[in-house]
């Protein structure tokens, strides 16, 4: 008899109302493509049958009365219904179906495509539940006979050969499951990461899946960058031979210099191209997707995310798999060093293509650490690791150096110091008193300048702009930080970038440290606090920047304001030996002393120890397959919490909206501002699981979030 599978549903009806036969064809077709892209052994047509065992357990009542929203008659009624079901081990049911010699292979695709075999937070991994629920097999095979059949027709529509499945074979099979994974060794399962990516693929596109799956795993085409018209004096990283053997890249030059293109013209493959911050990410992806005219360019950013429950849920943001580029932060690679949620999948995605680390210097104490593991780990991976920067200490150069395979392995480009001379641009000035900004505005102002002025702190920045808008009311001015929404981010980066940035009257742009590394800005006069030295060079990059034969020569004034008072988020014994090693009274910063005064700020490298979170280490790896370290790791380790907000205005319509829909609406915040608010706030159980601010709209469009309170009439 022919079942009606469309009563049958994979996803509720407000996350597409897909059918579980819909969601099926898709993994299937997705998983086909991965097995036989991705720079590994696959066979493509076990892993198809692996990818329509995986979600036939949702056939399953328990999951069919959720993804309904079903509403249970009577307490008794839902009491019978309260177990914990997990759709994955109802699958495993039917390996009974197949033959036996595949089943350890479907059992490494299916079993922990969600949760990890044992130890999994919520105690739901297969291991767990057989410690922990004497009735987890009865549970996961109820009512068998009124469901069995629907997955039974499912493999039919993809002419996998059926049988009768009795309740008992069921259970010898799930039986047979758990022995297996009780004998799992240490090690990473590139089946797991195998299915999880198509299923995260499928899931995110739906029934856009096919569509979107022609594009990818394409090798970019680079010809823009290697055009003859892209080389110049002025840029002198674009005349030196890109072609060199080596695998690796090491280049050291100043802001300017044409480091991008010769990082990009270093690869050869697939390209992953890391940067620090949001800011310096959504620059680089519009550059390069102006110019790449490969489809399936990506943009990844956002770290972590805080789960409902006042549980940290650390999970780095799992990028889909496949693209042609894709841009984003290490942070993004750091659960293939850490084992968190979906590791698998990123080491999968990031083998054998080339990994840019850009502006590498910017990373410091636990994420610097981080990033040289995920250097080890890249090699490992078989990757092309390509690594700029305009400064960096010589003891981090050395170390990367080494780890890379030294001189035989690792092309290194600096630049001598005639060519260093002529990237000379900045005169600095000292300031002592945070009251001489004002003074140095009005001056500037008059001259008919673009002003910069630079915050360590967002609050700092808010409060600046409220005291600037009152004292110079007629100056063009705006405020941009990390704590907007990412649409407005990037429609106030375009603003700075194509308003501000190319004004020809006096202005002023107050900010933090998101405008750093990558945004092509430049301006007349910028008025800074304090920061590392590494940091505050990149800083003067956004002064004086426009390179061209009027300019080279030329110099424009930075003025540092004095550390004093808490420094946070920095250390203030780095800010004083920064502060002193900077020039003043107007005297030039010298490009050719940089690595010098880099070097006496940072005499030995600042690491911090994370290798108790490390999954590989002293040659072999410290986690059984199957597995991944408890949420939470990462953000432990790097001591980075990160959560999401949204606007109460959004609510509905972030509730409503697809994932893509989502992104634009939320506004990024470190957990620590948010800790002692966050009771306050209702937390939303969907997307990122933002808590909901009900900050005014027109207060938010000029100051970015602040974290207030729910009017209180009582």
């Amino acid at each position: 008899m022919m079942m009606d599978l469309n009563t049958i549903l994979a996803k509720s009806i407000s996350h597409g109302g897909l059918t579980l036969l819909e969601h099926t064809q898709q993994v299937a077709e997705t998983i086909a493509v991965f097995a036989q892209k991705y720079a590994f052994d696959f066979d493509v047509e076990l892993a198809r049958k692996g990818a329509i065992l995986h979600d036939l357990g949702k056939a399953h009542p328990a999951f069919q009365k959720k993804v309904n929203g079903y509403n249970y008659a009577s307490l008794a009624e839902k009491g019978k219904w309260d177990f914990a079901h997990r759709h994955e081990l109802s699958s495993l049911a039917f390996l009974p179906v197949f033959p036996e010699e595949e089943w350890d292979t479907l059992i490494d695709l299916v079993v922990a495509h969600h949760k990890s075999i044992e130890n999994d937070p919520s105690e739901r991994g297969i291991l767990d539940l057989d410690q922990n629920d004497r009735e987890w097999i009865e549970n996961h095979l109820y009512d068998w006979e009124n469901w069995k059949d629907y997955a039974l027709e499912i493999l039919r529509r993809f002419d996998i050969p059926t049988r009768e499945v009795s309740i008992t074979e069921a259970e010898q099979a799930l039986n047979y499951v758990v022995t297996y994974c009780e004998g799992k060794k240490n090690g990473w399962s590139p089946l797991r990461g195998l299915l999880k990516s198509a299923d995260h693929f499928a899931s995110a596109f739906m029934r856009k899946t096919q569509a979107q799956l022609t594009s990818l795993f394409e090798v970019p085409d680079l010809s823009y960058y290697r055009a003859p018209n892209r080389q110049h004096d002025l840029y002198p990283l674009s005349k030196i031979c890109t072609d060199d053997r080596r695998r690796h890249t090491l280049v050291v030059a100043p802001t300017g210099a044409g480091k991008t293109d010769f990082l990009l013209k270093r690869c050869t493959g697939r390209i992953f191209y890391t940067l620090p911050f949001q800011a310096s990410i959504n620059a680089m992806f519009t550059r390069i997707k102006e110019n790449v005219p490969n489809k399936d360019i990506r943009l990844l950013h956002a770290t972590s995310k805080i789960v409902a429950k006042n549980k940290l849920d650390e999970q780095v943001l799992q990028p889909l798999s496949g693209s042609a580029i894709k841009v984003l932060t290490p942070h993004q690679l750091a659960a293939m060093v850490f084992g968190t949620s979906g590791f698998e999948s990123v080491m999968l995605d990031v083998q054998g293509t080339d990994v840019i680390l850009d502006e590498i210097h910017t990373y410091s104490d636990f994420s610097r650490s981080m990033v040289i593991e995920i250097v080890k780990t890249l090699l490992r991976l078989n990757c092309r690791v390509h690594i700029g920067t305009a400064t960096m200490p010589s003891v981090l150069y050395n170390e990367l150096l080494e780890i890379l395979g030294g001189i035989t392995q690792v092309y290194e480009v600096k630049l001598e110091d005639k060519v260093l001379d002529s990237f000379n641009r900045h005169q600095v000035y000292k300031i002592e008193k945070v009251e001489e900004v004002v003074d140095i505005l009005k001056k500037a102002f008059l001259e008919n300048e673009k002003v910069l002025l630079v915050y360590n702190t967002i609050k700092k920045a808010q409060e600046a702009y409220i005291q600037l808008q009152k004292a110079f009311p007629n100056i063009p001015k705006m405020l941009i930080h990390s704590r907007f929404r990412r649409g407005d981010r990037v429609e106030l980066e375009k603003t700075l970038t194509e308003d501000f940035n190319t004004k020809k009257e006096a202005c002023l742009v107050i900010a933090t440290q998101v405008v750093e590394v990558s945004l092509d800005i430049s301006f007349d006069r910028m008025i800074t606090q304090c920061a590392p030295l590494d940091g505050l060079i990149q800083r003067f990059g956004r002064v004086n920047r426009i390179r061209n034969e009027q300019t080279v020569g030329k110099y424009k004034p930075v003025h540092v304001i004095q550390p004093s008072g808490n420094v946070l988020p920095y250390k203030m014994e780095v800010l004083q030996a920064s502060f002193e090693q900077l020039p003043e009274e107007g005297d030039v910063l010298q490009e050719r002393s940089i690595q010098e005064k880099i070097d006496a700020v940072y005499p030995e490298l600042d690491m911090k120890e994370i290798d108790i979170h490390l999954i590989y280490k002293e040659g072999k790896y410290r986690i059984k397959e199957l597995q991944n370290h408890k949420k939470g790791v990462l953000v432990e380790a790097l001591e980075i919490e990160s959560a999401t907000c949204i606007l109460e205005s959004d609510r509905d319509a972030y509730l409503s909206s697809s994932w893509e829909e989502r992104i634009p609406l939320e506004i990024p915040i470190n957990y620590k501002s948010l800790s002692r608010h966050k009771n306050k706030y209702e937390q939303l159980e969907v997307g990122a699981y933002p808590f909901v601010v009900p900050q005014e709209l027109e207060e938010y469009k000029e100051f970015g979030l602040q974290l207030v309170d729910h009017d209180n009439f009582l």
